[in-house]
């Protein structure tokens, strides 16, 4: 059997703001010019004025993947530098009113204005996608089936959008809560087959509804463009070791989930009302509580459940050289991007600042995390 490449790819969103202010800024032309000339096709503009998407390369390593992402994120700093803005990389802006912004004229979003009506408008919101390759449709639609188990966990892992509109939401990743608003989201269905899942794509292309399953936006979805499958559940990381880490793990997912299929084993497969359990326990509480562990059938603290994720995913990590990637996901557990900006509207609180001010308190170290790994 050949081995697939298991390259990856990671896809970021981030928001330019102004960093006296902290308020969102539509980008310049001349932003998004300078950043086609440095980047081209890396980078694109998004839905909304106020974002910026980039793309790195296929990367045959989480080493490659950390010089093009650190290449891309650079650049993208740099650049908006040159006119007095600053990026972040949270899923959501504390801080600022999704009314207030200017979606990007642009055929395929102008069509999306047009399909989804009102529940669109409200997408200020940036992700974070992970593509891994595998280079065969079978193994694409077994993998999928069986990787969703493990979507709660990095989404949980993931959680940086615990604030909206300048209020806190009580959850971990509001960023979730805006995007399953959106026709065809959540969790992937069960395709046992890849005829099956491409009958059931091709029914809805055949009717009109949807042009290529590009407009299918689950959680884990076979790429339209790309021999990958592409997990699209996390928030986007204002930490770019952080996303490393989080691209690491699902490589090593996926590595591991085809070792066991090459020894006629597989993962077992759980009804997405059980997972769909465990996906809002990491929607509402990050990874301060537990996940259901559906064998064992108790609820297991999340510091355990990693370390069981590091004991199960160390093989694959040796193989594929990201080991240290992976046992940073230790770290990642004691304080994620939503547990971090709490904590600094709690001090800014506790301090005296108003309402606003600890908002703007958020975003300035949402500003300087950017920085942390550049």
């Amino acid at each position: 059997m050949i081995t697939p490449a298991f390259s990856i790819g990671i896809e970021e969103e981030y928001l330019l703001v102004d960093p006296t202010t902290c308020a969102l800024v539509e980008a310049p032309k001349s932003l998004m010019t300078a950043l086609t000339q440095d980047l081209g096709d890396q980078v694109s503009p998004e839905f909304l004025q106020c974002q910026v998407e980039i793309g790195t390369k296929p990367c045959a390593t989480i080493n490659d993947a950390r010089d093009d992402l650190k290449r891309l994120r650079s650049a993208v700093l740099t650049r908006a530098a040159d006119h007095g803005l600053a990026p972040i990389a949270a899923s959501c802006h504390p801080l600022a009113d999704w009314k207030k912004q200017t979606p990007t004229d642009k055929d395929r979003y102008n069509q999306l204005g047009r399909d989804l009506g009102g529940v669109v408008r409200r997408m200020l919101i940036c992700g974070m996608h992970v593509h891994v390759g595998l280079d065969d449709n079978a193994l694409r639609a077994d993998l999928m089936r069986q990787a969703s188990y493990f979507l709660p966990h990095l989404l949980a892992l993931s959680t940086s959008s615990p604030f909206w509109q300048g209020e806190d939401t009580g959850l971990a990743s509001y960023r979730i809560s805006v995007f399953d608003n959106l026709p065809r989201t959540g969790l992937p269905p069960q395709f046992s087959t890849w005829a099956e899942f491409d009958r059931s794509v091709q029914l809805l292309v055949d009717l009109g509804v949807i042009e290529d399953s590009s407009k299918i936006w689950w959680d884990l979805r076979p790429s339209s463009r790309f021999p990958t499958l592409e997990t699209r559940i996390m928030d986007v990381q204002p930490r770019m070791e952080h996303a490393l880490t989080l691209a690491a793990i699902n490589q090593c997912l996926m590595r591991m989930l085809w070792r066991l299929r090459v020894k006629n084993q597989r993962w077992r497969v759980y009804d997405r009302f059980l997972i769909e359990e465990n996906r809002w326990r990491a929607q509402r509480y990050g990874t301060t509580e537990g996940l259901i562990d559906y064998g064992r059938g108790e609820i297991v603290p999340f510091p355990e459940l990693v370390e069981e994720l590091i004991d199960l995913l160390e093989e694959d990590a040796g193989v594929l050289g990201c080991a240290s990637e992976l046992h940073r996901a230790r770290d990642m557990v004691k304080a994620t991007s939503a547990t971090r900006q709490l904590a600094v509207r709690n001090a800014a609180r506790d301090s005296g600042a108003d309402a606003d001010s600890q908002m703007r308190a958020v975003v300035t170290h949402l500003i300087d995390e950017f920085h942390a790994d550049l």
